[in-house]
């Protein structure tokens, strides 16, 4: 959707609902990311921004979502699901913006302390895969691209040291699997589906999907399961 025209980000929705209807009996809950969000890149996509549909909202609509991030409780679990993408020129960044920080902060000072919390965001909070680069064998300095991983990151550390009840933050977007444990934090890279955009494996990391345990001591475990996908030339 990011830099597609109308008639082919339309086709793309239709897909997504028509497989949901036919495969899916589960139940789902959705996170906004990148590829979701209609038109930011105005030269690619042919749009003014003028749009009804542009930017989230035809992702929030086709998802059934009233508002970009949320927060529900479920099997003795709280779970906060964020809006880390915002625009930046052409492109975008992984933070959350003030009110949708204040919302978070407001929310771990209400939750009680019992309660463990799983944090959900498209673009990580925390990923050892921003300071790695495939292409490079030597790098000058070691810094993480604020498209990988979200530049508020250090903000949000310190939000969670005050609040050890969370305990998880799972996250998609580098298509890599990858796990950095921190001030009793497990941050959760969780590979792709599609692998390297349905081209094969990304780098070392075959298609496939994370399963995540949550158990009542607030401890996690995660699984990757692949699935046998094979790419077509």
């Amino acid at each position: 959707s990011f830099e597609h025209d109308h008639e082919r980000v339309k086709k793309l929705w239709d897909i997504w609902q028509s497989c949901l209807k036919t495969d899916n009996s589960i139940p789902l809950e959705h996170t906004l990311g990148n590829h979701d969000i209609w038109g930011w890149n105005k030269k690619k996509s042919g749009t003014t921004g003028e749009e009804a549909r542009w930017g989230k909202r035809w992702a929030m609509d086709a998802l059934g979502l009233s508002k970009p991030y949320r927060t529900f409780d479920k099997a003795g679990w709280r779970f906060v699901i964020l809006d880390s993408v915002f625009p930046n020129g052409d492109g975008y960044v992984g933070r959350l913006d003030d009110e949708q920080f204040a919302w978070l902060e407001g929310l771990l000072k209400q939750t009680p302390a019992s309660t463990p919390v799983l944090v959900l965001s498209h673009i990580p909070i925390l990923t050892i895969t921003a300071f790695t680069s495939p292409k490079k064998d030597v790098v000058p300095r070691h810094e993480g691209s604020a498209s990988e991983m979200m530049s508020d990151m250090p903000k949000l550390v310190k939000l969670f040291a005050r609040h050890r009840n969370v305990r998880t933050c799972l996250s998609g977007h580098i298509h890599q699997i990858d796990r950095v444990d921190f001030q009793g934090v497990s941050y959760f890279c969780n590979g792709a589906v599609c692998g390297a955009w349905w081209k094969g494996p990304n780098g070392d990391c075959d298609e496939g999907y994370a399963i995540v345990d949550l158990y009542d001591d607030g401890s996690v475990e995660r699984v990757y399961k692949t699935y046998g996908w094979i790419a077509r030339e």
